[in-house]
């Protein structure tokens, strides 16, 4: 499949994940979501899904049980939503390239003030 189309369903993957998460998840341990990104394989079976999650260690743990708990109720939104010859299984995954750039941003901020 063409780089380009891929990344067209990535995007309409997340697009539908973020809009199920957001508005129709009642998962009370799923807290403040954001679907950073999506990376599904080139046959379409497997897509890993990045999050980023609002708070510490444990609700961020607790957040991520939700979302694996809840993965059957989001492949079947993506199967209504999307046009796809194969509904992807879907992978949660922590997205830390957040908490990366928050440390360099703080050791250039250190840097500086040296």
């Amino acid at each position: 499949m063409s780089g380009g189309r891929m990344r067209r369903v990535d995007e309409a993957v997340r697009a539908v994940l973020s809009d199920a998460i957001s508005s129709q998840l009642k998962d009370p341990r799923v807290g403040f979501v954001t679907v950073t990104g999506i990376k599904t394989s080139p046959d379409l079976r497997h897509a890993r899904v990045y999050v980023s999650i609002l708070g510490g260690d444990a609700e961020r743990a607790e957040s991520l049980a939700g979302l694996r708990s809840a993965h059957g109720f989001l492949q079947r939104r993506l199967s209504q939503e999307l046009r796809l010859k194969h509904t992807p299984a879907l992978t949660f995954e922590l997205d830390k390239s957040i908490d990366r750039g928050m440390r360099i941003t703080e050791l250039l901020d250190e840097g500086a003030s040296d």
